[in-house]
């Protein structure tokens, strides 16, 4: 037998026995189970504690600031298309917006929607799916500040 196929046999069956094993093991010692009576007196007063860790919003989380300076560097590609002043796209043929000096909310929006699909360009839509929700904060400061 050929030591590849051997070794890879012999990994798979110790692999497959600490699974079995993991499996067989009981989630909770007797002496960390509650006691019986710490349990509620009717389900109704079981479901309270659940029912209003549901009803509770999730922690939204917060976007990131945007650093002017890292965004200039990240923006150097922005440059060719959005840089040139009247520039028009061949094909399809459109107006190619300028973006210096738009506000950072904006920016942050439309590369974001760029990223998830939302609007439709397949370059801008490339150019987004690469940024980091960092990176679009750090372009959109930095885009913002441009006159």
């Amino acid at each position: 037998m050929r030591p590849l196929p051997l070794a890879a046999c012999l990994a798979l069956a110790a692999t497959l026995s600490v699974a079995a094993v993991t499996a067989q093991t009981p989630a909770a010692t007797p002496a960390e189970a509650k006691p019986a009576e710490a349990a509620p007196a009717t389900p109704a007063a079981a479901a309270t504690p659940a029912a209003a860790t549901a009803a509770a919003p999730a922690p939204v989380a917060a976007a990131p600031t945007g650093n002017p300076q890292t965004g200039r560097t990240l923006a150097y590609t922005c440059q060719g298309c959005h840089g040139v002043e009247g520039y028009k796209n061949a094909y399809p043929s459109f107006h190619v917006p300028r973006i210096g000096g738009q506000s950072a909310a904006y920016l942050t929006q439309a590369l974001t929607e760029y990223k998830q699909g939302n609007r439709k360009h397949p370059t801008m839509q490339a150019q987004a799916q690469s940024f980091s929700a960092q990176d679009i904060a750090d372009i959109s400061a930095y885009l913002s500040t441009v006159k």
